[in-house]
């Protein structure tokens, strides 16, 4: 309900929220946007639609910061705005957004706590969980993501053909369609062996016999990366590790136990296949924790003051 002697931006802004009701936004949704743009109102005060503009948006932004707001806050905050704007425009009561001339604030990326060498050696050398519904193939994911440092959807694009034995690599389809070549070890070697004549007694069950890809689910089709998700977080669990971990935590460990037994960050970088070194060297940020951790728990003259 608008309270008496509200602002136009007031009203507008109760009108969105009940807008929102209608379409069943969630309670969550609702309490954000309404806290968000509460305190947009009151910095804006009386003044009418055409009169605010990407200047003075940013000058909310800032005064945000200045109360002690984090990056992530304000972010939600000029998200909550460019999403009222939409609204009006839908209503016919603001021609332009000039929340979409403000850029958003540039949030840190964070990267997730990596599981330990041993953390993931147990849950490979361990069986897949008993409810796991094709254990073979289950084990060949994890082999792959962990092994190779390959993406989800890079994972589900590898067809029984990019599996090159004699060179010991992969052919993966990465970001823009690039091709690369990832070597597999051992362990990768033998658990693909495992899954392939699985993989074809499902095939010839399902009649789809001319299937490429090498990850299939009971259809007989290509698995997607939303089952990949799920099936590497049930195995994380069962095996006692958060659930937080997803297929990109593999690719996490890969890099980062690679770099702390002393791989070159480039080598690194070509296997990953990232476009820029910048973005391999996010996995130094882990590592230098690790090495401080060592340091200090290893050199004899680290804690020297300490009695």
């Amino acid at each position: 309900m608008t309270k008496p002697g509200a602002t136009i931006v007031e009203k507008a802004i109760a009108k969105f929220v009940r807008a929102l009701q209608e379409r069943n936004a969630s309670a969550h949704t609702i309490k954000a946007y309404s806290t968000d743009l509460a305190q947009f109102a009151e910095y804006v005060g009386p003044q009418v639609w055409r009169d605010i503009d990407h200047v003075l948006i940013r000058g909310y932004l800032s005064s945000l910061y200045e109360r002690g707001l984090s990056k992530t806050s304000v972010a939600r905050a000029l998200a909550s705005l460019r999403s009222l704007y939409k609204w009006l425009a839908q209503e016919g009561v603001a021609e332009q957004n000039p929340a979409k001339l403000v850029a958003t604030p540039k949030l840190p990326k964070k990267l997730p706590r990596v599981p330990t060498v041993e953390e993931v050696n147990a849950v490979l050398d361990s069986a897949m969980p008993e409810s796991s519904a094709f254990p073979e193939r289950d084990h060949l994911i994890l082999e792959l993501l962990y092994g190779c440092g390959i993406r989800n959807s890079e994972l589900i694009g590898i067809n029984v053909d990019d599996i090159r034995w004699s060179e010991e690599v992969i052919l993966v389809r990465g970001k823009g369609r690039k091709e690369r070549y990832v070597p597999f070890g051992d362990s990768a070697a033998v658990a693909v062996k495992k899954y392939l004549p699985l993989r074809q007694k499902t095939l010839a069950e399902t009649k789809h016999t001319t299937e490429k890809a090498l990850l299939v689910n009971f259809r007989g089709t290509r698995l997607t990366t939303r089952s990949v998700g799920r099936i590497v977080k049930h195995i994380a669990v069962a095996n006692g590790l958060s659930p937080d971990v997803h297929p990109h935590t593999l690719r996490h460990a890969f890099g980062t136990h690679l770099l702390e037994e002393g791989a070159d960050l480039r080598a690194i970088q070509e296997m990953l296949g990232h476009e820029r070194l910048s973005t391999t060297q996010r996995y130094t940020q882990l590592t230098v924790k690790h090495v401080m951790e060592v340091y200090d728990r290893t050199h004899p003259h680290a804690n020297k003051g300490e009695s």
